[in-house]
């Protein structure tokens, strides 16, 4: 196996692991703030969930870019191809947006989430004012997202 390939496999890696990471912690502040919510108003179960799974979605986005990666270096053809240490670099770097910005947007956004769910616990009516704060966050991480894609498609192997 050369470094090449090896440096894309840490770029794949770090992409899908910062980012799932920072989706569990996410999803968790969230879930910890739902459940509570719930234990009074059982009625809310659906706002809830909506709202602890969008810190979820950067999971999914690192786990996309790794994919990309994966099928950029020929794995899941059978026959990966050789990559010389400067290309297994652009691939590691072109992870990092999404890998870093996931982990982090992650995070944020289950703040951002358990916070609207307070808000539509004590007033349901205001719950597309509530979405729209952890959508936001969403933003950064959708940015991140098309980053490294656009940096992964740019590599010439």
């Amino acid at each position: 196996m050369t470094d090449g390939i090896v440096l894309a496999y840490l770029g794949a890696a770090l992409a899908i692991g910062l980012a799932g990471s920072g989706s569990a912690i996410g999803v968790g502040i969230a879930g910890t703030t739902g459940t509570g919510i719930m234990t009074e108003d059982p009625s809310k179960f659906g706002l809830v969930l909506l709202l602890q799974a969008l810190p979820g979605t950067q999971g999914i986005y690192g786990l996309l870019v790794g994919f990309l990666v994966l099928t950029k270096i020929g794995i899941f053809s059978g026959e990966p191809v050789v990559l010389t240490i400067d290309q297994g670099l652009q691939i590691l770097n072109s992870c990092l947006p999404i890998a870093i910005a996931g982990f982090f947007s992650a995070i944020y956004q289950g703040k951002a989430s358990a916070g609207a769910i307070g808000l539509i616990a004590r007033r349901p009516e205001e719950t597309g004012k509530a979405v729209v704060m952890p959508a936001m966050v969403e933003t950064y991480a959708v940015l991140s997202l098309l980053g490294s894609i656009l940096l992964l498609n740019g590599i010439i192997i």
